[in-house]
């Protein structure tokens, strides 16, 4: 392998394994109303740990400037800290994107977090239907099969 070939592969790789969050951040500073720019910043944010707030602040930029971006949606109901109002969050995003099964699945599993957490039977209640939604629309075998086991096993809670 010639020398340029060598400096041309480690040149591209160092390129990808570079940091991008300089580049996110000045996206987001260049262009403050651009959606994708505030979501992909957030989700950055969210992967290294900066924390709910700012994510939660981002996202809700990215919301007020294109209120169509569910990735927005998930990163503002998922930035949410109290489980309470992260599950009436998720709620609100399956309610406005019907056809979304990660927000669907998302609001079942954090009802039945809140469920177990707090000894809420409406929280069950609502992580059975969710599941039950989602098992209707299931067709993968696997998917269907642990969809079942959780209603299952949600039905028998006894607090």
């Amino acid at each position: 392998m010639s020398s340029n070939c060598v400096n041309g592969y480690f040149s591209r790789m160092t390129e990808q394994l570079s940091d991008p969050l300089p580049e996110l951040e000045r996206a987001v500073a260049e262009r403050p109303e651009d959606a994708r720019a505030l979501v992909a910043l957030a989700n950055h944010y969210w992967l290294i740990g900066t924390g709910p707030e700012v994510v939660g602040d981002l996202a809700s930029r990215a919301i007020a400037s294109d209120p169509a971006n569910r990735a927005g949606w998930h990163l503002w109901a998922l930035a949410e800290a109290n489980p309470r109002e992260r599950v009436a969050r998720w709620q609100q995003v399956a309610t406005r994107f019907p056809s979304d099964l990660l927000a669907k699945a998302n609001l079942a599993d954090n009802a039945a977090s809140l469920a177990g957490a707090e000894h809420d039977y409406q929280a069950v209640d609502l992580a059975i239907a969710t599941y039950e939604e989602l098992l209707a629309c299931a067709d993968h075998p696997d998917q269907r099969k642990a969809l079942e086991t959780a209603i299952a096993t949600l039905k028998k809670w006894k607090f």
